[in-house]
């Protein structure tokens, strides 16, 4: 069976300090995999690490088998939404365009064929309508729609998602889990970073447990247990959960 994605040995390191260690994992093909740990666990680092976008200091990733500069274009990304600068000027349609530049290169332009993929890709997350809108002018929960439509462009066959859910609204939330799933089912392999303790066993059918180390992965049915997040969160877990208990009382 094809593994989408195989880490060995990786370590990651800012200023010498290592904020990941050693990390090894495979993450099988065709699952919804949620990337949890407290903040500062190295979350982000790991995604941003595999895909090249930050040094690493040891270790081998492979996508597909490959390198990952081999299979950059079967990778699709989400970062989080608060590292992207929203008031660059440009309209919503020419992000999700960017999505198309793997396979255009920088010098070709859009074709009329790029365009309406790129309007189909923001039908998909329900945007078709703000095609023509600048992006500084959308809520949150839109521009997230808008950068999902991006990595939907990309056609990719591995995504990796930086807290996707974070600061959108509850309607546009179950959006994106619907269309994550709908990825899924056409075969994708998708890895989140996510924070909310409470819908890990809700949205996720595989887990990765990190905490500046690899502390478990696997079903989440097997890996997600109380022994786990101990592990993963230490004297965090208790104030997580009343806080899950707390937001869900007050939904």
């Amino acid at each position: 069976m094809a593994i989408p994605l195989s880490v060995q040995d990786l370590t990651i390191a800012y200023q010498k300090k290592p904020v990941l260690k050693n990390v090894s994992l495979q993450i099988p093909e065709g699952k919804l995999i949620g990337i949890i740990g407290p903040n500062g666990a190295g979350k982000s680092t790991f995604i941003k690490g595999v895909q090249g976008l930050i040094p690493v200091a040891a270790g081998t990733v492979e996508i597909y088998g490959k390198p990952f500069k081999k299979q950059r274009s079967l990778v699709g990304y989400v970062p989080q939404r608060e590292s992207v600068d929203w008031d660059f000027p440009t309209d919503v349609l020419d992000v999700v365009l960017m999505g198309t530049y793997g396979r255009l290169g920088w010098i070709r332009r859009p074709s009329k064929k790029e365009k309406a993929w790129a309007l189909e890709c923001l039908e998909k997350v329900g945007m078709r309508e703000y095609a023509d809108r600048q992006i500084s002018q959308l809520s949150g929960g839109q521009q997230q729609r808008v950068f999902l439509a991006r990595a939907l462009a990309q056609d990719a066959t591995i995504y990796f998602m930086d807290e996707p859910f974070a600061g959108v609204d509850v309607a546009t939330e179950k959006a994106i889990i619907a269309l994550l799933n709908n990825l899924i089912a056409e075969g994708k392999t998708v890895l989140v970073v996510h924070h909310d303790l409470q819908t890990v066993s809700e949205y996720f059918d595989w887990v990765v447990m990190l905490n500046r180390r690899h502390i478990a992965s696997g079903p989440t049915e097997k890996v997600f247990t109380h022994e786990n997040l101990q592990k993963t969160y230490g004297g965090k877990l208790q104030f997580l959960q009343q806080s899950s208990m707390l937001a869900a009382g007050e939904e």
